[in-house]
């Protein structure tokens, strides 16, 4: 069965570089631009895993994750920040609001698609 992901992610560019690199390696992807959306959408698509950006309208990452851990039903799905926030502190202020993993921008493809085979295995 194909895993889903869900990326939360305001620019459309690295919307775009996320969704050629994970729909070539075989996973479907779902896509919100802001953090209200982003809850909305994994409590009604129930995706695999999470790709959260930080920096985003409405609601910001750190709070759409602390809102989707929150949730009985949506708490399970692992939460991975990807942000241009890589200043020392940042990675634990990430993982203090719920999220399970942490990539930093720019990343490295390969890096990033072994972070998100670990986490769907």
């Amino acid at each position: 069965m194909t895993k889903r992901i869900l990326v939360i992610e305001d620019t459309e560019d690295n919307r775009k570089i996320l969704r050629d690199l994970l729909t070539n390696a075989g996973f479907e992807l779902i896509e919100a631009t802001d953090g209200e959306s982003g809850i909305r959408m994994a409590a009604q698509e129930r995706p695999d895993l999470i790709l959260m950006d930080i920096q985003l309208p409405i609601v910001n990452g750190y709070e759409a994750t602390r809102r989707i851990k929150a949730n009985p039903e949506t708490r399970h799905i692992p939460i991975v920040a990807v942000t241009s926030y890589a200043l020392s502190g940042d990675e634990a202020k990430a993982r203090e609001a719920g999220c399970d993993g942490y990539i930093a921008k720019p990343f490295s493809p390969r890096n990033l698609l072994a972070k998100v085979r670990e986490f769907l295995s």
